[in-house]
């Protein structure tokens, strides 16, 4: 449950009975400890993550055969002028108009992070490559590198070029488009349920070594087409309140200043403007606008039809559609880790100003997402899906208390118990193999102001 270094050092005091896990009392702790803590571990990045890995990797056999590399970024509270790292970059919370810092991750095909870097708020993200897989090929030559998913954004010819110089296969999402409706290709079924079905048709290029697959998703389709309804409903409403102004005493009603408005308007909705043609009519004597028409155009149309499809690249010619599909999904787990971390670990925003500071925040947020994600990884074997904050508010109401009693003789006895768990939480604890009330029961008599064990 993430708070800033204060509120964990009031939490650990007051709230927690981690001390009393760990036999540590957190009376003792001072909150300038909490800060050197940081930076103590930030000196020791890599040996930490390599270290994680491997130990996740040996309790859940994974197999290191894929590599999904994708950033993701996050914003200052305050200008962080002693931040070499903090630019003004594209948002991708839309806050523009906060200095950012680039976090890099690459993680396996379940979610577990391999290794992390922190670029700067305006980072290239094609260029960030070969820093963060150089060095993921195994030494021995028996053993294949794993196969490099990427995004569209970091997945340029050169970065390509580079990936299969370096022995690594590719799986990576083009910018290149072909409606599927138009295609001579054959068309497969890569996955068909009651929410979804994806087709795809495979095409090779000329010189067999890279196949190109075109999907489309009918789940995603939907999608599209929702935003896509929304961002128009929203530019019509603005269009419609503009010229119902035109007949209201105190608007605005000169031409040119309508047009102004209109090119405002524009900008605000740019997925969906460029689907609209609109005239404004102008009375010849006033130079006033009496009237304002749209139509939506044919360019609209066209580019609606190419909803939900995707264009994946990749040198595994010899794999399936269902395979490379498949594949290509594993991406999502780089999202979700970013959603984790963002919204339930605290990585955004940053109060931090110095550079150091700033990255021991993201890296602890890291740390912490191991944590969290061994354990729902565990829980997810065993048919329990949830987030973390879900799982924080199932937990929440099972405590530690102190029941205190005073005796004839002046003696005071206090009982530490462990409050009983309902159905979820004990499934949960049987789920990690552990017990749901590890420090049983705990007493302690007070004679004269002196402490003694009663066990």
């Amino acid at each position: 449950s993430p708070g800033s270094e204060r509120d964990t050092h009031r939490w650990l005091q007051t709230c927690s009975s981690l001390g009393e896990l760990i036999e540590h009392d957190f009376d003792t702790t001072s909150l300038t400890r909490l800060y050197k803590v940081a930076d103590d571990l930030l000196k020791h990045k890599t040996a930490i993550e390599t270290h994680l890995y491997q130990r996740e990797t040996d309790l859940f056999q994974l197999s290191n055969t894929i590599a999904l590399y994708d950033l993701t970024n996050t914003y200052f509270e305050g200008q962080a002028l002693n931040n070499e790292l903090a630019k003004f970059g594209r948002s991708k919370e839309k806050r523009n108009d906060c200095p950012l810092v680039t976090l890099g991750l690459v993680v396996d095909h379940e979610g577990f992070v391999l290794r992390s870097e922190v670029f700067a708020g305006n980072a290239s993200e094609p260029k960030t490559l070969t820093q963060m897989i150089s060095g993921l090929a195994p030494a021995q030559a028996s053993i294949e590198p794993p196969v490099v998913i990427l995004d569209a954004g970091i997945a340029t010819q050169a970065n390509l070029d580079w990936l299969l110089a370096e022995g690594y296969h590719y799986l990576v999402v083009s910018r290149d488009q072909k409606s599927l409706e138009d295609n001579t290709l054959d068309e497969i079924v890569v996955k068909e349920d009651k929410d979804n079905r994806v087709t795809a048709c495979r095409e090779l290029s000329q010189d067999k070594k890279e196949v190109r697959l075109y999907c489309h998703s009918q789940a995603k389709e939907k999608k599209e087409q929702g935003i896509l309804t929304r961002f128009a409903e929203r530019f019509e409403t603005a269009l419609t309140t503009l010229k119902e102004g035109l007949s209201k005493k105190g608007t605005i009603k000169k031409a040119n200043k309508i047009q102004e408005r209109i090119g405002r308007i524009k900008q605000k909705n740019t997925r969906v403007s460029s689907h609209y043609s609109i005239e404004v009519i102008v009375d010849e004597k006033t130079q006033n606008a009496i009237d304002i028409v749209w139509t939506k155009n044919e360019k609209a149309d066209k580019k609606n039809t190419d909803a939900g499809c995707d264009c994946l690249r990749s040198s595994l010619v010899d794999w399936s559609e269902e395979k490379l599909w498949q594949t290509y999904t594993m991406l999502n787990e780089v999202e979700a880790c970013f959603r984790c971390m963002k919204s339930e670990l605290g990585l955004r925003p940053v109060y931090h100003q110095k550079t150091d500071r700033v990255t021991a925040h993201l890296f602890i947020t890291l740390i912490a997402y191991h944590l969290v994600h061994t354990i729902r990884y565990q829980l997810k074997q065993k048919g329990i899906d949830l987030s973390w904050e879900s799982l924080r508010n199932v937990l929440a109401n099972q405590h530690r208390v102190t029941l205190s009693m005073n005796t004839e003789n002046g003696e005071k006895f206090h009982l530490r118990v462990t409050t009983k768990t309902n159905t979820d939480q004990e499934k949960i604890f049987h789920a990690l193999g552990v017990k749901s009330d590890i420090l049983g029961r705990k007493k302690t008599k007070t004679i004269k102001n002196k402490i003694c064990s009663a066990n």
